[in-house]
């Protein structure tokens, strides 16, 4: 345990803990969490990120370490269950054991083909039946062509939306007019300077919200009320006290329309909470869970570039 670089006030721990599953080409989440007047705050950005960036991912975690969060207007938030870019066997048995009732299926991973995401996609439907809700999440890796052929051969399976098919604002209205497949938007919300901009170019149907890249929860509830569009929830493969920030977004939208992605504990081998948010039968309660010290202990980790990367976002 240290003093946060960012605040003298703030102790930080930074953690590491291994992922079940490699999700977005990582086996390890890493991170620092803050414990400050207010309760518990996560700064966890990906690897990838820059300075700039990571400022927001700071400022979410300081204001839930010295602000908390709005008030709730609901008490449970439905969530989908996240499936990683695994066989047709593991995903199938993943949806019928996770009890929701909608799930995300991850496609273009690297070194796989287009005809694994077509067998992963089928597994997942297979395992919701006809009335669960099936989307997929691209993360920006097609081409607008390649995006309009390949949504097309899996409208078949009835997909609620597709996330971020192609990577710029410019492709996703693109493929938005040429396919009846809806459009949602993540990395051009999350990683753009504007986040408002999805809005102008009429890009998407709905837009993904994370609240660590997007500043916190108030910035996100700005974020949603600006962008007028129908919002998902969704985490950056948090702990228990990432999702929780998470969880009081989803709990303070004033309109909630689609289950949000705040399922994904399942995907990390441990948590430091004893009560971790995982969601039963499809939903999680609104609630804000603990650290455990005891269980802070067996992941935390001694790392200067960690607290480097804090102290250089909060510049």
């Amino acid at each position: 345990m240290t003093r946060s670089p960012a605040a003298p006030e703030v102790s930080a721990h930074v953690f590491r803990i291994p992922m079940r599953t490699r999700f977005r080409g990582q086996t390890l989440r890493e991170g620092v969490l803050l414990h400050g007047p207010a309760g518990w705050g996560e700064f966890s950005p990906f690897p990838e990120y820059g300075p700039r960036e990571c400022a927001r991912w700071l400022a979410c975690a300081r204001e839930a370490a010295f602000e908390g969060w709005p008030e709730p207007v609901r008490d449970s938030v439905p969530v989908n269950t996240t499936v990683p870019a695994v066989d047709p066997v593991r995903a199938h048995d993943m949806v019928r054991r996770s009890g929701c009732g909608t799930a995300k299926v991850k496609v273009a991973e690297r070194g796989q083909t287009f005809d694994d995401d077509v067998a992963r996609v089928e597994a997942v439907r297979d395992a919701l039946g006809p009335s669960g809700r099936l989307r997929i999440d691209v993360n920006g890796a097609w081409e607008v062509d390649e995006a309009v052929r390949r949504l097309n051969r899996l409208g078949r399976f009835d997909l609620e939306y597709a996330e971020q098919p192609c990577a710029t604002l410019e492709e996703l209205a693109a493929v938005r007019r040429a396919c009846d497949v809806p459009i949602a938007a993540d990395e051009s919300i999350r990683r753009a300077e504007d986040p408002l901009r999805v809005k102008a170019a009429e890009a998407a149907d709905i837009a993904v919200v994370k609240v660590q890249p997007l500043g916190g929860v108030r910035a996100a509830l700005r974020v949603v009320e600006a962008c007028g569009l129908p919002a998902v929830v969704s985490s950056a493969v948090e702990t228990s006290v990432g999702l929780a920030a998470g969880l009081a977004l989803a709990a303070a939208l004033p309109s909630l329309p689609y289950a949000c992605g705040l399922g994904t504990m399942s995907l990390l081998s441990g948590d430091v909470v004893d009560d971790s948010l995982v969601p039963v039968d499809g939903w999680l309660a609104v609630r804000r869970p603990t650290v455990n010290y005891q269980h802070l202990s067996s992941y935390e980790i001694e790392s200067p570039q960690w607290l480097s990367r804090m102290q250089e976002a909060s510049r």
